[in-house]
């Protein structure tokens, strides 16, 4: 339970930490259905590549060797069903997101791919997750811990449900540190994003509120040690992008 002076950054703002995640929830109602339209539009389908990498690190097996993978926040598949096609058939998948909409995104793609058989959608919490101990052997999270409200549960809660030799990929927007690149990106985040989210999706605020979450994400050496931590060894993190995007690496021996 959050104490009532107990804050969080929402944006550019601090809100009530037992506040956020209902206007995280309300930021992704309203973007779903055009979600993967946007990342595409803002990202120039990079994306896409950042996406493949954090598979390609994966690595699933391609044999009938079972393998659970956990993949939170991902509500519209883009993770999941890529490791779904990459794998063998030993591969199940299961897609953890807390907003209902984003799910139902995911649901439709999944059978439109004919994966259904190899993924799983639960709605539920990052910080509060309903599986058992030591049971995945894979656990990614793309873009989405940003939004949560008490990141060091979520770390906690990955490494409590990662089987021992597990392993924790997290994808997150980083910092740019390539002078020049550094300024055209602020340039493009503040005057482009949100305005161009108003004509995709007839929603500026919650790509305003994008922009600005990324300004006040852990550096990535700060974010490591968040890592480290939740109780992962062996943590490292790669730029990709000059800075634009951070993958980060854990495991649970």
């Amino acid at each position: 339970m959050a104490r009532p002076d107990e804050t969080t950054p929402f944006g550019s703002r601090d809100v009530a930490l037992e506040d956020k995640q209902t206007l995280v929830n309300a930021v992704f109602h309203s973007v779903a259905q055009r979600y993967d339209l946007m990342n595409d539009l803002m990202s120039g389908g990079l994306h896409r590549v950042w996406k493949d990498i954090m598979v390609n690190t994966l690595n699933p097996p391609r044999s009938d060797r079972p393998f659970a993978l956990l993949d939170v926040a991902g509500g519209t598949g883009d993770i999941a069903l890529r490791a779904a096609k990459a794998a063998g058939s030993g591969f199940r998948t299961t897609i953890c997101d807390i907003n209902a909409d984003m799910l139902r995104v995911g649901r439709a793609r999944a059978a439109k791919q004919h994966l259904e058989d190899r993924v799983d959608f639960v709605k539920g919490n990052a910080e509060e997750l309903s599986f058992s101990d030591r049971s995945f052997d894979g656990y990614t999270i793309a873009f989405g811990i940003r939004n949560v409200p008490r990141k060091d549960r979520a770390l906690a809660e990955a490494f409590r449900v990662l089987k021992p030799g597990g392993r924790f990929l997290c994808l997150e927007f980083s910092t740019v540190d390539v002078p020049g690149l550094d300024r055209l990106y602020d340039m493009f985040s503040f005057r482009v994003i949100p305005p161009l989210g108003r004509v995709v999706t007839g929603d500026a605020q919650s790509y305003q509120y994008l922009v600005e979450s990324i300004r006040r994400f852990p550096k990535p050496a700060a974010f490591a040690d968040m890592i480290g931590a939740a109780g992962f060894s062996r943590t490292r993190w790669q730029i990709l992008s000059g800075g634009i995007v951070a993958l980060h690496s854990g495991w649970r021996l």
